[in-house]
């Protein structure tokens, strides 16, 4: 018999391919293959990537600056059809979660109709035309989602369809604008942001029993807990983008043999350096980088106070299965953390390191769901 394609399953398989998009997508970033297509949505002018001896001649002669290196190249355009896909899955429960409202169905069409044009734009050259069009495709879903009258789990996946069109902008100027910091970050969050509606989402469509007045009380505690993860996750982009891992060398818990080295916080932290800089390998020099992967640490510390103490209250107020989640992934990510400082930076350990950020980030997500009020049942 075959399997009923449910909005739970459909919530939760899209949850599931995300985590992939993003774990796949930092084995990208970290083996240095981000720019290894130079050309989007294309590779070197194909649907896949140079195959044969004479495709990649003609490739390198299209694209002197970059020749083509296989074992690059794959895993760029690969992670972009991984990621058509998940925008393919979001769609779709976006249009689950509208169906059979007229207007809100159609405001979807639109908004992918605007965003196909919008990106045909950019392509061309027409970047001011683009920009207008890709406005129009974030604003339709955000606008049909509030108002679409249903409870809260649907009205997210009808906007989770808008974060996609912004995270696939962000995705081609991670490519034209030459991994730019700022952008890279940006692509990053955006990919937690969508694996986390599609989590809240899957979650909230799982009956359970409500919360009593003391698990509820812990909501507040856990939003702090959220708002201070998704910093330290934007930190860690930063450290990534700016190729600051490796900063203080091997040295843990001190950065390069002391406890506060030469830093420079100004410079590290500026997010605009205009348009046309190629920032592959990084242009900050050591200082700025220290003062990155310090900031990163405190971060962290903050973060691991914080969410430790979370979890123990959330124990002691009958959560134990949310807490000992939340408990096992944070101690197992500040343990990543150090060990790709002490190994320099090992690309599986490295890799690791986003995939369970991802998963602390669901199991705080879960804990919310769990002592909020209306997260016991949902309904239409």
């Amino acid at each position: 018999m075959p399997m009923t394609v449910t909005p739970f399953r459909l919530a939760a398989f899209a949850t599931l391919f995300a985590f992939l998009v993003i774990v796949f997508g930092a084995f990208v970033r970290l083996s240095n293959a981000g720019l290894s297509c130079p050309d989007w949505p294309t590779c070197y002018g194909k649907a896949t990537w140079p195959g044969h001896a004479q495709e990649i001649a003609r490739a390198n002669e299209a694209f002197p600056e970059r020749p083509f290196e296989t074992h690059k190249a794959w895993r760029e355009q690969v992670h972009r059809m991984l990621a058509g896909t998940l925008g393919t899955l979001v769609f779709a429960l976006a249009l689950v979660a509208a169906w059979p409202r007229r207007a809100q169905v159609a405001a979807l069409l639109a908004a992918a109709l605007a965003a196909a044009i919008g990106i045909a734009l950019y392509i061309k050259g027409l970047y001011v035309a683009s920009a207008l069009l890709s406005a129009l495709a974030l604003a339709l879903p955000l606008g049909a989602a509030a108002t679409l009258r249903r409870s809260w789990p649907w009205r997210v996946a009808v906007a989770a369809f808008g974060v996609v069109i912004v995270q696939a902008m962000l995705g081609m100027w991670t490519v034209t604008l030459l991994l730019k910091p700022i952008v890279v970050m940006g692509h990053l969050l955006g990919g937690l942001l969508t694996f986390s509606l599609l989590a809240a989402i899957a979650i909230a469509l799982v009956r359970r029993g409500a919360p009593d007045d003391a698990q509820r009380r812990l909501r507040p505690m856990v939003i702090v807990a959220l708002a201070l993860l998704s910093l330290q996750i934007a930190l860690g982009g930063w450290t990534s983008a700016n190729y600051a891992a490796l900063a203080c060398g091997a040295d843990f818990p001190t950065c390069a043999g002391s406890w506060w080295p030469q830093t420079d916080f100004h410079e590290g932290f500026v997010l605009w350096r205009g348009i046309g800089v190629n920032y592959e390998g990084g242009v900050l020099d050591a200082a700025a980088r220290a003062a990155i992967q310090i900031a990163h640490r405190i971060g962290a510390l903050v973060v691991f106070g914080h969410v430790s103490a979370t979890a123990i209250l959330a124990w002691r107020r009958g959560l134990r299965a949310n807490a000992a989640l939340v408990g096992a992934l944070l101690c197992t990510q500040v343990a990543l953390g150090i060990l790709n400082v002490k190994l320099l930076l090992p690309l599986p350990v490295a890799t690791a390191h986003n995939g369970v950020a991802a998963l602390l980030l669901f199991s705080l997500i879960a804990l919310l769901v769990r002592v909020s009020p209306h997260g016991a049942t949902v309904k239409d």
